[in-house]
């Protein structure tokens, strides 16, 4: 039988890759467990359900951060947020068919992709993105002062653009 899928190109398969990791929620549960609830002033629904939007923008974020000087950079960010954007789009139609709420996903991950660059840019002396990462994730889950929403966010950055800097290290793209 012969294979009619066209084979990908190694940016196509450096972004599905990437946007496969972006999308697991291995490592979101396992930062949800260093959160302390008792200590902690946020709602921890509010924390699960920002973490993964973090994870989608840090991979992002880190494409563009440690790759910048490649050639095919922009290609390999482009396919990563068509894909983004595709999966964005399944879960708001599965929200407004489960809940009947209209809520743009893509849109939400577009708004807190412009908080974080915006913060960042805002600090350009700072000499660690996760110190200014951190706090703006605590503030987009309603405390920007609880210090361990704070290290939350900041721990799941870290690993997170980590994990893609190692990939990117790793693959070989031409």
């Amino acid at each position: 039988m012969k294979n009619t899928e066209k084979e990908k190109t190694p940016s196509q398969q450096a972004a599905e890759d990437l946007f496969n990791f972006a999308i697991d929620r291995t490592d979101i549960k396992e930062v949800m467990l260093g959160l302390h609830e008792e200590e902690a002033d946020i709602k921890r629904n509010t924390v699960e359900y920002e973490l993964p939007l973090l994870k989608i923008i840090t991979v992002g974020w880190s494409i563009s951060y440690f790759i910048s000087h490649v050639p095919y950079k922009n290609e390999l960010s482009e396919i990563y947020w068509n894909s983004v954007r595709e999966f964005s789009q399944g879960l708001t139609e599965t929200t407004k068919l489960m809940t009947g709420a209209d809520v743009d996903y893509f849109q939400v991950v577009k708004d807190r992709l412009d908080i974080y660059v915006d913060a960042m840019n805002a600090n350009p002396d700072a000499k660690e993105p996760a110190v200014i990462i951190g706090p703006e994730f605590a503030g987009a889950c309603g405390n920007r002062d609880d210090v361990f929403t704070v290290m939350t966010g900041s721990r799941l950055f870290i690993a997170t653009a980590g994990g893609v800097k190692s990939y990117l290290e790793e693959v070989k793209l031409r």
